[in-house]
């Protein structure tokens, strides 16, 4: 039974599936991959990682898609190197960008620079002429603690927009009930969330076969096969798959034949702002 497909107009045995398109703005083989997925495959909403690189041609091509802000202060890949937007001396490592690891950024993070620069990214995405439908946070970094937690809710309510958080196990493992914390701010939440991990093989076909009652995220980095892919990310065959697996049209029909309706995070926007 979900509260939420209820709030949605939906009955108590839907189940509702959220396709998420990861990194627009890391690469521009991200930039082709996430688009083509969400134009002429099965994914229904992006995010935007704006502090990367490529994340202004990736406004510069926005065409009014459901899209979110993917809030970054991580940047782990090796050969390649983002920073904050921001005055912030503390989200800085020895190199210039982002710490690569979470656990570097919480052990050296000024909780205020991080207040500013999530700030600063979902205000240039903005100001770039997006219009927003959700928050996410990159390796779940602003989930984890309960002090960089208190940011992520902060922005979603202050921008009226849902957040992307995993489910009890992740809760329990973090310490502190984020998903009941989010609810009481009324900020609206998928039921289920599967993570994946960027170097772990999807058959995505056998995830929509699994999905419960109610709404579900799956999300995935999908890129087309570039050198500026293969070179910069190791991870670039999964990241290849995953944007074969959503422009399949195989994966559309099982979607259908198994009775399961494909939505975008606005929906879950509209329903927050009307509770």
């Amino acid at each position: 039974m979900s509260e939420l497909t209820r709030r949605l107009g939906r009955s108590d045995d839907a189940r509702l599936l959220i396709l998420s398109a990861d990194l627009l703005g890391s690469l521009h083989a991200a930039n082709d991959g996430v688009y083509a997925a969400l134009r002429d495959g099965a994914a229904t909403t992006a995010t935007l990682a704006v502090p990367c690189p490529w994340a202004r041609h990736a406004a510069s091509t926005y065409r009014g898609e459901d899209v979110g802000v993917h809030l970054t202060l991580n940047a782990p890949l090796e050969s390649l190197r983002w920073g904050p937007i921001t005055q912030a001396p503390s989200l800085l490592d020895g190199d210039g960008g982002f710490p690569r690891t979470e656990a570097d950024l919480w052990d050296h993070a000024d909780i205020e620079e991080v207040r500013r620069e999530c700030r600063a990214q979902v205000e240039r995405a903005v100001l770039w002429g997006l219009r927003l439908t959700h928050l996410t946070t990159h390796l779940n970094t602003l989930q984890q603690r309960p002090e960089f937690f208190d940011v992520y809710t902060d922005l979603g309510v202050d921008f009226g927009l849902p957040l992307r958080l995993e489910g009890t196990e992740a809760a329990e493992r973090a310490g502190f009930p984020f998903r009941s914390l989010a609810a009481d701010e009324g900020i609206v939440v998928p039921d289920h969330f599967r993570y994946i991990r960027p170097d772990e093989p999807v058959d995505l076909i056998a995830l929509i076969g699994e999905l419960e009652y109610g709404v579900t995220e799956l999300h995935l980095e999908p890129a087309v096969d570039t050198p500026e892919l293969r070179a910069a990310d190791p991870r670039w065959p999964v990241r290849v798959e995953a944007h074969r697996q959503l422009c399949d049209p195989a994966t559309t029909r099982a979607i259908d034949e198994a009775g399961i309706e494909l939505i975008g995070y606005a929906p879950l926007a509209e329903v927050q702002t009307a509770g």
